[in-house]
């Protein structure tokens, strides 16, 4: 363990896990072609949605958020995960731990408020397509999206603030592929009891209040849409959701899967029940970003035309 002359904390040991050497060399390019993936789907997303004009609208603006803020998400952890892999113990600095963690914290806080932005959306779509071009207006939906990042940047900030503060002159490794603010405080030798308040409070506002927003928005898509005579138009109506709807499931079921799961005390469960959280920890930073792309080109004929039209054009433009 590495200390100052004040018995400062000045670096942590990445665990993740090194008992399993077999498996780090399988997850390493499992994981590498899985961040490759998330940087050339997310990457033509954006591109796809910028190109195309007829794709110029509150809804793929904001998915055009979200692309972006899973590159950054997997950025901010990816390759610090794939260096885990490489070594027993990776050695991580307490600052860039600290860095890390910030950014993976806010991306984490920017996204739940940007799912419910998204819901909101398409509550209004659905509910008021009439009035839906007025009220999600430029000036409307790019400030949602801004306010959208300020509060996960203030959020994590005050987080990692609180983190930083804290002690830690004891245990200094970290059961986990990346520095996770649930595994720092746990290596704190002090009152953590202001953290975990600030924690709640901020799971009540970034994961209860954008998934209770969610919640209420579809209730009321879903009435909306069965009120539409024909079978047709309530197709149409629900394909412009589905993606969403996905996404959220996905989101919010892996990280419900992470942290409302109890904690075994045996030894033996607790050893078994390391690597499944860690497997589906590593899903959780991974797998989603990776699928969010996916399921909105297949799942969505706009940018499935948009794609085609933009590599139809790039080839002609070749020949």
């Amino acid at each position: 363990m590495e200390r100052t002359n004040d018995s400062t904390l000045t670096q942590f040991l990445l665990v993740g896990l090194s008992d399993h050497p077999k498996l780090q060399t399988v997850l390493f390019v499992l994981v590498l072609c899985m961040y490759l993936m998330i940087l050339l789907g997310n990457g033509v997303l954006i591109s796809v949605v910028i190109y195309d004009i007829r794709l110029h609208t509150p809804m793929y603006f904001f998915l055009c958020n979200l692309s972006f803020l899973d590159i950054c998400y997997t950025s901010s952890s990816v390759p610090l995960i794939l260096s885990s892999f490489l070594t027993v113990r990776k050695r991580v600095s307490f600052s860039e731990c600290m860095i890390q963690m910030f950014f993976s914290f806010a991306m984490g806080a920017t996204e739940c408020v940007l799912l419910g932005t998204m819901a909101l959306d398409r509550f209004m779509a659905i509910c008021y397509p009439l009035r839906y071009p007025v009220i999600m207006s430029k000036d409307t939906y790019v400030p949602m999206a801004v306010g959208c990042w300020v509060a996960g940047l203030v959020d994590s900030l005050v987080q990692t603030s609180l983190a930083v503060q804290l002690p830690f002159c004891t245990n200094n490794v970290i059961h986990h592929f990346v520095c996770e603010i649930l595994g720092i405080l746990e290596l704190a030798c002090a009152d953590i009891s202001i953290n975990v308040i600030s924690l709640t409070g901020s799971n009540l506002l970034f994961l209860a209040v954008p998934l209770l927003v969610i919640a209420v928005s579809y209730m009321f898509i879903i009435a909306t849409i069965l009120r539409i005579p024909s079978a047709e138009g309530k197709r149409k109506a629900f394909s412009t959701c589905s993606a969403h709807l996905t996404v959220v499931i996905i989101f919010y079921g892996t990280i419900f899967s992470m942290y409302a799961k109890p904690k075994s005390k045996d030894t033996a469960g607790a050893g078994h029940q390391s690597v499944m959280e860690a497997l589906i920890s590593l899903f959780y930073g991974v797998m989603t970003p990776m699928l969010n792309p996916l399921i909105y080109s297949l799942r969505n004929k706009d940018v499935k035309a948009a794609v085609q039209n933009m590599l139809g054009r790039k080839t002609l433009g070749k020949m």
